[in-house]
């Protein structure tokens, strides 16, 4: 057994992010196994990785979001945790439940509050009641399209109509007029459906030049919780992020302090444990107001603009604190140095919503920059 407590981690994930954690756990001398599905059987990640299982055919529901595949390969493998990486299983309850039943580790939150942020209508009532600040609306389970056309009015237009289930920007809608809304209810829950499985609807008050900025938190299981500043990721399109950035460049250094205490309190409001992300709507006129839109319970996409400004290795602390490890440090240890810039490039016209055939990159700037392994299919030539 390493002195981290688990000598074997099984990361239940493929492409960049399985290659990342993959690397964190050579460096800690902890035993890497790797799952794939038929279609990555040559891929990076099963090449660096000490030992590899298949656990399905190609598509993703029959492979890296089969629960059961991926435990019976942990088992098999002597694995004493899984980390779940970003996307697939994640933030799956009934995933996390599951290895712990098997007696496994889920490198993440616990299982309560992963229900309750997965959950938007919960989370807003659970961090309200802690209170951290959260967008004027209405937001309670099984609210009919009456009640939130009325609701609407009291709010005050614009306003959003979001799903309580997933995120992604799938099944919102913004509605500027009272005669759009009952088209935009009825298209939002037939998009959450499909997409979630769900079509629980709340409103949320518009935030006019809105900024989209998140706070970084890691929270041990005896109390200890710090967070790692804050990434601004307000340039997006379809609710996708294009760019992401540490520290935000709107935030002074008392409301910086401000928005990582409440993103501290949201973790606290649910016991949480691990490395997360609280994320807040703030207007560009008034960046001193901030609102709670939603906690992600796993790793960013984004999350190494944060390593890059504070030194920290997120996935070596994610296996420190599922291990049993206290945080060693305090907030005021914490200190940001320099400025962090990550940049999605999406191989589609920004026109439409097509995605055409994916090139090579021909050239970089910065060949160190591709070291970091967070650029896919792009290699120096």
């Amino acid at each position: 057994m390493s002195v981290m407590g688990f000598d074997t981690v099984l990361v239940a994930n493929r492409g960049e992010i399985a290659v990342r954690v993959i690397r964190t756990l050579k460096a800690m001398g902890i035993r890497s196994v790797a799952v794939y599905s038929d279609a990555d059987a040559g891929a990076r990640h099963v090449a660096e990785a000490d030992v590899a299982v298949r656990i399905g055919p190609a598509p993703a529901r029959a492979s890296y979001l089969n629960i059961a595949a991926v435990v019976d390969a942990a088992i098999r493998t002597g694995a004493q945790a899984v980390h779940p990486g970003y996307g697939f299983l994640s933030e799956n309850a009934d995933f996390a439940a599951a290895l712990s039943a098997a007696g496994v580790t889920f490198i993440g939150p616990p299982v309560a509050a992963l229900q309750t942020m997965g959950d938007k209508i919960a989370a807003k009532s659970t961090v309200s009641a802690f209170g951290v600040p959260v967008v004027p609306g209405v937001a309670r389970p099984g609210l009919t399209d009456a009640e939130l056309i009325a609701a609407a009015d009291e709010v005050g237009y614009p306003v959003l109509v979001k799903p309580s289930a997933g995120g992604g920007g799938k099944g919102m809608r913004l509605v500027e007029r009272a005669a759009d809304l009952p088209a935009a209810l009825a298209g939002a829950r037939r998009e959450s459906a499909a997409a979630f499985g769900d079509d629980t609807l709340f409103l949320e008050r518009f935030v006019l030049r809105p900024r989209h900025i998140e706070v970084q938190v890691l929270a041990d299981a005896y109390g200890g919780v710090i967070h790692l500043g804050e990434r601004e990721c307000s340039l997006q399109r379809r609710h996708q992020k294009v760019i992401e950035e540490a520290p935000s460049p709107l935030l002074d250094t008392a409301t910086r302090a401000r928005i990582g205490a409440a993103g501290c309190d949201t973790a606290r409001s649910v016991d949480y444990t691990g490395a997360g992300t609280v994320e807040f709507i703030v207007s560009a006129d008034r960046p001193e107001e901030f609102f709670f839109m939603e906690m992600n319970t796993r790793l960013q996409v984004e999350h190494p603009v944060t390593e890059m400004v504070t030194g920290w290795d997120l996935v070596e602390w994610q296996i420190r604190i599922a291990a049993g490890e206290k945080l060693t440090a305090t907030q005021s240890d914490i200190a940001l140095h320099g400025h962090a810039i990550e940049a999605r490039i999406y191989a589609e016209d920004p026109g439409t919503a097509s995605c055409p055939p994916a090139a090579t990159c021909s050239h970089s700037s910065n060949r160190k920059a591709l070291e970091y392994e967070s650029i896919r299919g792009c290699r120096p030539v």
